[in-house]
């Protein structure tokens, strides 16, 4: 099968400086085992997490906030921002505005309006960004975009996109405060109530980050319950569970689901096309999960990788893949996606040039879910998708 990506450019001396935003979940990539990359600068609100920084990237460089940063810090070409979902368009602008290149967490944005202010200063700076959605480089995601690409799936007329993250105990939610839903003075943080669809990239990363359609029209449906996370939050979202039916650009149908309470847990996705279909069961892709139309269409005609089980043997692709330094070919978090997602953006920064997810495509999946959150809200009205597309240096 197709490699995930192309291959590290090992014979380029160009380096990157990356300032790292965001003790959480900033500080499980790899950008410091990247030859060409250099942790140049360090930074989170809280003292706990800056520390932790600190350690796992071996700089003593550490700020207290952004805008310390920003307006101290001279040795730096690009900064991965990995703060609050809420503030990522906010952070972003500041940054690119400041001349460095962006690598953020996602979502993109929380509102349309960011997406069009995020638009302008992306074009006007020309500088580089990169949504680090982890769906992208899910292993049997860069399977399923191999396959697409080598034509086996066909015509890819119906997609199912499905992302759940149970809160657990709800009465524990409200009586235990040593969790991610409150801030370490005790107050609300920004996960509580926020609304499922306007966290949709995990599911929207199987489908433009497959296919690389633009989703054009939405209608949405949304359940709650009586309890504090959706009677009282700052988003006024009255909803747990969120389903949307999406139609695209090429006139194909997709299914996404984001549930914040549901017996399930993960993100996985379903391929529905004319020659034959993918499922991506929980667990890993089995050879019972992938089913052609025809017997001419058949697995004969792909060299597909199967073990003696009938499993689907999906390459652990972080193992060989080119476009990872020897030094990040390993296993790393959501589904093998962290070195990848770390060894592409400084990739294509020492490359000069755009990343595998656009700006463009960071975009195309983070704002149908924000539009699909406002028919959830409208009892499922049929709403068109503002679209973000230009051409790009």
């Amino acid at each position: 099968m197709m490699s995930p990506g192309r291959a590290y450019p090992a014979g380029n001396s160009n380096k990157v400086r990356i300032a790292v935003v965001g003790g959480g979940f900033g500080s499980r990539f790899y950008w410091h085992l990247h030859p060409n990359c250099e942790v140049t600068a360090v930074t989170d609100l809280r003292p706990d997490r800056r520390e932790i920084l600190r350690k796992t990237y071996k700089c003593d460089n550490v700020y207290d906030s952004l805008q310390q940063m920003i307006k101290r810090e001279g040795s730096v070409d690009a900064v991965a921002i990995f703060t609050e979902a809420i503030n990522h368009a906010r952070h972003v602008k500041m940054s690119m505005e400041n001349g460095w290149h962006v690598v953020s967490a996602v979502p993109a944005c929380f509102t349309v309006e960011e997406a069009e202010m995020l638009k302008d200063v992306k074009e006007r700076t020309g500088l580089r960004y990169m949504m680090a959605e982890t769906s992208y480089y899910r292993q049997p995601c860069i399977f399923a975009r191999n396959f697409y690409e080598q034509g086996g799936l066909g015509e890819v007329f119906y997609s199912e996109l499905e992302y759940y993250h149970d809160r657990g105990d709800l009465d524990r939610l409200v009586r235990n405060k040593n969790n991610r839903f409150y801030k370490p003075d005790g107050s609300r943080s920004w996960r509580w109530g926020y609304p499922p669809l306007h966290y949709p990239t995990h599911c929207l990363g199987f489908l433009v980050g497959v296919t690389g359609e633009r989703i054009v029209k939405v209608s949405a449906q949304g359940w709650g319950s009586k309890h504090p996370f959706l009677e009282s939050n700052q988003y006024d979202n009255p909803f747990w569970n969120e389903a949307a039916m999406m139609q695209t650009d090429r006139g194909h149908m997709a299914r996404c689901n984001v549930f914040w309470l549901a017996a399930a847990h993960g993100e996985r996705a379903q391929w529905f096309g004319d020659e034959a279909t993918l499922y991506m069961p929980k667990g890993g892709l089995h050879k019972e999960a992938l089913f052609f139309r025809t017997k001419e269409h058949g697995e004969d005609r792909y060299d597909l990788p199967t073990q003696e089980n009938g499993r689907l043997d999906i390459p652990q692709y972080w193992k060989t893949a080119e476009m990872l330094p020897p030094a990040m070919r390993r296993p790393s978090g959501h589904g093998g996606s962290h070195t990848f997602l770390s060894a592409e953006f400084i990739n294509a920064l020492i490359e000069d040039r755009k990343p595998a997810i656009r700006f463009y495509d960071s975009l195309a999946m983070t704002v149908p879910g924000i539009v699909a959150h406002q028919s959830a809200l409208k009892d499922g009205e049929d709403m068109d998708v503002p679209q973000f597309e230009s051409g790009e240096a």
